[in-house]
């Protein structure tokens, strides 16, 4: 027997934006104490914002304090710079309980309108701050900067500085890995002593004070402090923000002598919810964050939780391999890949999804989510890397004249008879055996891994003939996908951006940096419905949307290594999809 929906539900379901209501949560709400603390504090963290509604948005800040103790924080929200023109006002305390952050839904608002924001601590003021609250009605144009994955050893945050000179958008969305839980020297860390970037604490983020303490750290990062003080944003998590890798009951990071995998996800959420401008659905709650953002009568931005809230654990290769052979059991991989009970989002959030999907009128569709939907089929050897792209492609063609030999062909030149001879010894039966492998997915932490459940999204998308929209991050590098069911029908596209400091494949499969176009051609070249690749540029993407059409902006940095920098105009690259065509096509 189901329980009936009570109003504690129709109140968790408006807060994730289903309905027409959006629930505003008072998370701190106005003190009646009106004595003061007199301790010194000071705002070393910045301001931000974030999850707008029609009325409301909410403001964060961090108290920093000399001593322990209950802090008096009062808040105000104008529209003009100069703060003659207060609209919002109110006062909290904040204590080592909430680690001295402030997080207030600021409710009251005007819809599609811009707001000047700051604090106050005793004598000091802190810097103001700009956000905006959603549109409603007819809009003819939204605009977008999409991030992800920021490792702070890595290098300067110079994506973010590039942002934060954009003056024409509406907000930013982060994909997740907004930190990254390594202990210093680990990975991507090469040249952290030199840039001064080795990771707090020191060792791997374990306890709630670790995630704490890294949080605080990349706050104190002044391009990080310039893009949250001028945009909302709008996040999700990845697997980082917990450890790599991260699914429902466990992480490829999570070891032995670790502790409770529970306790340190519930430590790393605490830690999230205290220092990112997102709204709790429910007060207390920090495990479920998808939900949905209405921008007019343009779009519907649903914001998924594709990592801890549903996800099975990811399958992985080695199980598979013939330990004696090589060989993969390509029979039960593929059973298990396609098997229906696989999940990545869970039932209720695939419900919710649907839902939302079945019953927007919006002109597009967008799920903004953190690992790659569209289909990253690779020839097995090159997926498990026994054959690099460059080894594969040498190779196949090898195969292929020894094949037109083999039958006799005519038409062989006398230069391919030539290569044949020189080359014709690297085909050796383990050669021959590799090349005649399937192709498989090549990451089975994105959607590649949960087959199934893609095509329930899709399916839910195709049978209204909706405008859908996937963004996707995690992988360090720039993507754009025609997304197509196993029927091989078009249903939307994909975009997905590079990382802010992360290295992509070229340093995971040792790319030369001459080797790049070559590579990125030949893996367009490999991979259906793929058009576009970017393997070792450090980014950002814009997207504009209109109701004709969506644009989105590749944007580059030309290096992590310096603060000074200059965009790298000559890998930027543009596409746009036409409303109702599903096809991508270069920008002009």
């Amino acid at each position: 027997m189901k329980r009936p929906f009570t109003r504690r539900d129709f109140l968790a379901m408006s807060a994730k934006g289903v309905g027409a209501a959006v629930v505003s949560y008072g998370l701190m709400g106005c003190s009646s104490d009106d004595d003061d603390s007199g301790i010194y504090a000071e705002f070393l963290h910045g301001l931000a914002s974030g999850d707008p509604s029609h009325d409301a948005v909410i403001i964060w800040t961090r108290v920093s304090p000399e001593r322990d103790g209950d802090i008096k924080v009062s808040w105000e929200v104008a529209t003009d710079a100069a703060f003659s023109q207060l609209l919002v006002t109110g006062e909290t305390i904040t204590n080592s309980d909430r680690d001295y952050t402030v997080k207030v839904d600021a409710v009251g608002l005007e819809a599609g309108t811009q707001y000047f924001y700051r604090f106050k601590a005793g004598s000091k003021t802190s810097q103001s701050a700009i956000t905006k609250t959603l549109p409603q009605g007819e809009l003819s144009q939204a605009k977008f900067a999409v991030v992800s994955c920021a490792n702070f050893p890595a290098g300067y945050f110079n994506v973010y500085e590039m942002a934060s000179r954009m003056d024409d958008l509406d907000a930013v969305i982060h994909l997740g890995d907004y930190i990254y839980e390594y202990a210093r020297g680990e990975y991507a860390s090469e040249r952290a002593a030199e840039l001064q970037r080795e990771v707090l604490p020191e060792g791997e983020l374990i306890s709630l004070a670790d995630y704490r303490t890294r949080y605080g750290q990349y706050r104190s990062d002044i391009s990080l402090q310039k893009l949250h003080g001028k945009n909302p944003f709008i996040t999700v998590w990845d697997d980082h923000e917990v450890a790599n890798d991260s699914w429902r009951d466990g992480a490829e990071n999570h070891n032995d002598g670790e502790g409770d995998f529970d306790a340190r996800k519930e430590a790393a959420l605490q830690a999230y919810f205290e220092w990112l401008p997102i709204r709790p659905w429910r007060e207390g709650n920090h495990e479920e964050i998808y939900r949905s953002f209405q921008y007019g009568d343009l779009l519907d931005l649903h914001m998924l939780d594709t990592r801890l809230v549903g996800r099975d654990k990811p399958l992985d290769y080695a199980e598979y391999m013939d330990p004696a052979t090589g060989g993969l059991d390509s029979a039960r991989f593929m059973a298990d890949v396609t098997d229906t009970n696989r999940t990545m989002l869970g039932q209720e959030q695939q419900a919710w999804l649907q839902s939302a999907l079945l019953t927007s009128t919006a002109t597009w569709q967008v799920l903004g989510q953190q690992v790659l939907m569209g289909q990253m089929m690779l020839p097995a050897a090159i997926a498990t890397q026994q054959l690099s792209i460059p080894e594969f492609g040498q190779l196949a063609a090898l195969a292929q004249i020894a094949a037109r030999q083999a039958a006799g062909d005519p038409t062989l030149t006398e230069d391919e008879l030539k290569y044949l001879a020189f080359f014709g010894d690297k085909l050796t039966p383990e050669v021959m055996a590799l090349l005649q492998l399937p192709s498989i997915p090549y990451n089975l932490d994105a959607w590649d891994g949960y087959a199934y459940e893609r095509e329930v999204i899709l399916a839910t998308a195709k049978s209204q003939v909706k405008n859908l929209v996937v963004i996707a991050g995690d992988t360090h590098n720039a993507w754009a996908n025609v997304l197509a069911d196993a029927a091989g029908d078009p249903v939307g596209v994909e975009f997905a951006t590079s990382s802010v400091s992360s290295p992509g494949l070229e340093y995971y499969l040792g790319i030369d940096e001459k080797d790049i176009p070559a590579t990125e051609e030949a893996i367009v070249g490999l991979v259906d419905n793929l058009t576009y690749a970017n393997l070792m540029n450090r980014g950002l993407m814009t997207l504009t949307f209109t109701h004709e059409e969506v644009r989105s902006d590749w944007r580059f940095v030309d290096t992590i290594y310096t603060r000074a920098f200059v965009e790298n105009t000559e890998r930027n690259f543009s596409m746009v999809t036409k409303a109702g065509s599903h096809k991508l096509e270069p920008a002009s």
